[in-house]
């Protein structure tokens, strides 16, 4: 009896395999490690062979677990803005390039001007950033000229996962478009970006609609997976809109927020629009489109803060963050007069600039770790109630709460104050695997366990504990706010110099 379906979700650090039932409960999972190369500074990556190994693993942990015949179906959803490239014979040319990856900065500016700035941004619904994997492709055009003139294919992970599963050379219109050469208008790949490279259409994936099959799991990757050889392969999408759709995120208002390294915030839309406050991408509902907020700095800055500043090591002592919660929590909005401006790693949506770095303003003798921890919670649900207050005026659509995933969520103190400077609900989900479980619902639309994905993530999705706003607190966090937003344009002409100092 085909009574489950597979969530596979290709992240960055990890291969998830979940089983999920038709109603959204896992039901048995596997996992693998996955390890990042760092080549040289700023450099970030994988070996193709390295994901398709984890994913061997996971499925075959999963599958141990259930009976052969259980699963109706797999789909794949997958970390981001990284990039394979193979040969003519499909061999890996080099390591994959990670999102993470900062090589591809200087690519940029020319590849974008020979595209047209607002015309890339319009077809790509990708602002002027690096963290498109385009820009990658053209840093081994300049960088590594013998590897760009012998590309036969182009994979994101989902297309490898894919190709290694059925032998289909095929992805996702939701995977596709985080690369940033792929018009999430008309659905394909964008001749005017590929002949900028230039590399040929041809040598991309076909981009299928996600939720459907796109393949059949092949005798030989049965061997390796435990898969039964002829279950259907469902097109998937990236990990971000799949978390979006995991957590029951598929109508215009309510948005998701995943407070994981990165806090990324995504709105349902049916239209594609564009605007620097956000970054459009395609929803995997194949309807609709995730208007995308991104602070690199979440968990990242928090356990950056923790080591470096603090000089604690939360991997030695587990009870760490509760600790540091409980000082924060006896702190007083407002951290003291202290205000955080969580740019360490530069900000994106609206201000696109990469020179911009972290700030605390009001330091005196006064102010110890609890107050400084509360300023790095608080900065951060100040720099979202900025950014989603810039969604909600650019579309006329009020953001009324969040649903939010990650690590971050698991702090009642941290969702506490999110809530009250956003003045909006924010629930927990009820899964912590919001990506995994988005491709469970992928696969069950996939093969018509659903009539629609709206049908789909009501049976299948859940919440938990709500934070309502302190409406008490509605006025000061107001004001804070309006101090918060003036503190970048004060500061946005000194972080070039600055660069230009540090660089010396």
């Amino acid at each position: 009896m085909q009574n489950t379906v597979i969530g596979l979700d290709l992240s960055t650090t990890t291969a998830k395999a979940i089983a999920w039932s038709p109603d959204g409960r896992p039901v048995a999972e596997g996992r693998a490690p996955l390890s990042l190369e760092r080549p040289e500074p700023n450099a970030y990556e994988q070996h193709p062979d390295a994901w398709w190994h984890a994913v061997q693993t996971a499925l075959a942990g999963v599958t141990a677990q259930i009976p052969e015949d259980s699963v109706a179906a797999v789909a794949v959803v997958n970390q981001r803005e990284t990039i394979a490239v193979t040969d003519a014979d499909d061999r890996p040319l080099r390591p994959a390039i990670l999102w993470l990856d900062e090589r591809r900065k200087a690519e940029v500016a020319a590849l974008s001007a020979k595209v047209g700035v607002e015309r890339m941004h319009a077809l790509t619904g990708k602002p002027l950033d690096f963290a498109p994997a385009v820009y990658s492709l053209a840093w081994l055009a300049g960088a590594e000229p013998d590897v760009f003139s012998r590309i036969a294919h182009v994979y994101d992970p989902h297309a490898w996962i894919v190709r290694q599963l059925t032998g289909e050379f095929a992805t996702s219109w939701a995977s596709a478009d985080p690369l940033g050469a792929f018009d999430i208008g008309a659905h394909v790949w964008a001749d005017d970006v590929l002949q900028a490279l230039p590399l040929a259409p041809e040598k991309f994936p076909r981009a299928a609609a996600p939720g459907t099959v796109i393949g059949q799991v092949s005798t030989s990757a049965a061997a390796s997976t435990g898969l039964r050889a002829g279950t259907p392969v469902v097109s998937g999408g990236g990990d971000g809109q799949a978390g979006g759709l995991g957590t029951g995120v598929a109508k215009p208002g309510t948005a998701y927020l995943n407070l994981g390294t990165a806090v990324v915030s995504g709105v349902y839309d049916r239209q594609p629009r564009i605007d620097p406050a956000f970054r459009t991408m395609c929803a995997i509902d194949r309807d609709g489109y995730i208007l995308e907020t991104s602070l690199r700095s979440g968990t990242l800055l928090v356990n950056s803060m923790i080591r470096q500043v603090f000089g604690l090591d939360p991997d030695a002592d587990s009870g760490l963050f509760r600790q540091l919660e409980q000082e924060a929590a006896s702190v007083r909005p407002g951290s003291g007069g202290l205000l955080l401006l969580p740019y360490w790693n530069g900000v994106m949506n609206p201000y696109w600039d990469q020179d911009a770095r972290g700030c605390l303003l009001g330091l005196s003798p006064d102010h110890g770790r609890g107050e400084i921890y509360r300023a790095l919670l608080e900065g951060i649900a100040l720099e979202q109630a900025f950014a989603t207050n810039r969604v909600a005026a650019a579309t006329g659509t009020p953001v009324e709460s969040f649903v939010a995933i990650g690590g971050g969520s698991a702090s009642d103190p941290w969702c506490r104050i999110m809530a009250d400077i956003t003045a909006r609900p924010v629930v927990r989900a009820e899964t912590a695997e919001a990506s995994s479980l988005g491709a469970g619902i992928a696969a069950a639309v996939g093969v018509s366990w659903y009539g629609s994905f709206a049908e789909a993530a009501a049976a299948m999705t859940r919440t938990g504990t709500v934070f309502e706003p302190d409406a008490s607190l509605a006025d000061f966090h107001a004001e804070l706010l309006a101090l918060y937003t003036g503190l970048y344009p004060r500061l946005r002409d000194l972080y070039p110099r600055l660069a230009a100092l540090s660089r010396r």
